[in-house]
């Protein structure tokens, strides 16, 4: 019989209908986001003691991204807007985000990160960089440039 036709290779069947390459992928993306989640809060109350884990977030994107409206911000994290409006509120309240006029649309605002916020955010990205590079030191950079792109693709593919 052919490996793949045993089950006993990644995503075979094994005649029970079960792709187990895709219970593997769910089984190891599950662990990964609980210690992604468990990562996230940690870093959010080291930016800030008072911070919420799912606020650090915010920050992720505004650095990355720029400034944005409420509703894109919104949008992009799959959130309903008094959600946002609230993380976004509590992060004004730590001095971490402003919000200004957007010039295109006097009724809308514009979020960006303060210095304050931005500084913050950089040093603990920064660490959380350097664990990276600790965690992942005997592996070869085009495995981690792999990975990298592997998981752009799947996060492109979930913003479809």
């Amino acid at each position: 019989m052919h490996g793949s036709e045993s089950g006993s290779e990644p995503g075979a069947t094994g005649g029970s209908g079960v792709d187990h390459a895709f219970l593997a992928l769910e089984r190891e993306l599950a662990v990964f986001l609980r210690r992604a989640r468990s990562n996230s809060g940690e870093m959010a109350r080291e930016v800030h003691p008072e911070l919420e884990a799912a606020a650090y977030g915010l920050l992720v994107r505004l650095e990355s991204a720029g400034q944005q409206r409420a509703t894109d911000l919104a949008a992009y994290f799959g959130v309903g807007k008094a959600t946002m409006s609230r993380q976004l509120r509590a992060l004004e309240g730590l001095g971490l985000v402003a919000r200004e006029p957007d010039p295109a649309d006097g009724r809308a605002f514009l979020v960006h990160l303060t210095a304050e916020g931005l500084a913050r955010y950089r040093s603990v990205r920064d660490a959380r960089r350097e664990r990276y590079v600790r965690k992942l030191d005997d592996w070869d950079r085009a495995e981690v440039a792999e990975l990298a792109r592997l998981l752009h693709h799947l996060n492109a593919r979930a913003e479809e």
